[in-house]
């Protein structure tokens, strides 16, 4: 068996390696560092693949969030809800613009901002809504979507995680998530399931003027050289790693294929135990493409199996051990402990297996196995 990894980049590397090698090669052959061709080649080709108007690409997942804030014109003591169980970048960069951060709990079976906390928390001052599709599983966009046209709020969507994932409508028509909002940004940091070799971001939008004043922000505010229109950030993705990413975009669907796949092993085997709760995975599974595979271990026995893979050798993490709300940079005296009860739950019973694209048969089968020795295996 292969050494376990929490990430396989290296292997995934080696199956891809002259593509790769090529696109970094014409760069350091054209010096073409920033803002080279394969920068516009890489935005237009993710243009097509999302089915949206305009990528913006930027040097990283949390100046995407900030950047599409700063690109709706938000003002200091604007109210932006978003969900308290994800990473901080979400809520980084809304009280780094000055805006009020207001956390809300999830939803218990998909890990996604609740609904109903959205609609206690909109208030006068609500000005967006921030939904994470978390894991890499799509939020109820639907819902959201409606909920913002009621009260005239934008849609934000956080999109670091789930790239590639289809949301299918009501009405039964399928959109790439990060597109159905008024703006969505994205991380290619290298663990994602479209990852550079350094950092890198984009944001999407189907909103000509906003994408116009996005391009101006991400460059120093600038359409024209040394003329400075709005206020921007030095933001942009450099041309290796669009390069990298040029590269390993025809690969996106079959990478999430196989964390599908993986997934789908893993739930198969674990859900024998009634103490797991193990994510449900459907034929097509296409909502969902588990940048992580996140279970729930129901018996208080969570810390005591991350202790007892690591000795095994199996790489595993929480995501995430400490809510938002509890954060010493975004406490706030509005919080209750009560208001999170999902949140709270999450934070005490989550733990992430390895998932990458290069999983093998035999891993899942050692970890799996290691999982139930040690909760008991009820089959």
């Amino acid at each position: 068996m292969k050494k376990l990894q929490m990430v396989d980049l290296k292997s995934q590397y080696e199956k891809i390696k002259d593509e790769v090698n090529a696109s970094i090669q014409e760069v350091l052959d054209t010096n073409t560092y920033i803002n080279g061709p394969l920068v516009h080649q890489f935005q237009a080709d993710l243009e097509k693949y999302l089915g949206v108007k305009h990528v913006i690409p930027c040097a990283n997942g949390t100046d995407a969030l900030q950047i599409a804030m700063m690109g709706l014109d938000l003002k200091p003591g604007d109210e932006v809800i978003t969900a308290d169980f994800t990473f901080a970048a979400t809520v980084e960069v809304i009280a780094l613009l000055q805006l009020t951060p207001v956390l809300v709990d999830v939803d218990l079976n998909n890990m996604n901002i609740s609904l109903e906390g959205i609609r206690r928390a909109i208030t006068p001052k609500t000005k967006a809504i921030v939904p994470v599709h978390l894991f890499g599983r799509a939020a109820n966009m639907d819902a959201i979507m409606e909920i913002a046209a009621e009260h005239n709020l934008y849609v934000i969507e956080d999109n670091a995680q789930a790239i590639g994932a289809d949301y299918t409508s009501k009405d039964g028509s399928k959109t790439k998530v990060g597109t159905i909002g008024h703006v969505g940004a994205t991380s290619f940091f290298p663990s994602k399931n479209l990852g550079c070799y350094g950092d890198g971001g984009a944001i999407f939008t189907n909103d000509d003027a906003l994408a116009h004043k996005l391009r101006g922000i991400v460059n120093h505010g600038m359409y024209e050289r040394y003329h400075h229109d709005v206020v921007g950030v030095n933001s942009r993705l450099d041309s290796i790693q669009a390069g990298v990413l040029k590269a390993k975009l025809p690969h996106l669907d079959t990478y999430n294929k196989a964390r599908q796949d993986a997934a789908r092993k893993y739930s198969t085997a674990l859900s024998v135990n009634p103490n797991i709760w193990a994510p449900f995975i459907c034929d097509t599974c296409d909502c969902h493409v588990f940048h992580q595979y996140v279970i729930r271990i129901m018996n208080g026995k969570r810390d005591g199996l991350l202790a007892h893979l690591q000795e095994k050798g199996i790489p595993c993490a929480i995501y995430y051990p400490i809510p938002l709300h509890s954060q010493k940079a975004y406490a706030d005296a509005r919080y209750k402990e009560e208001d999170f009860p999902v949140t709270n739950k999450l934070c005490e019973e989550v733990i992430a297996l390895p998932m990458h694209t290069e999983l093998e048969d035999d891993q899942i089968k050692f970890i799996t196995d290691s999982i139930l020795e040690y909760l008991g295996d009820n089959r």
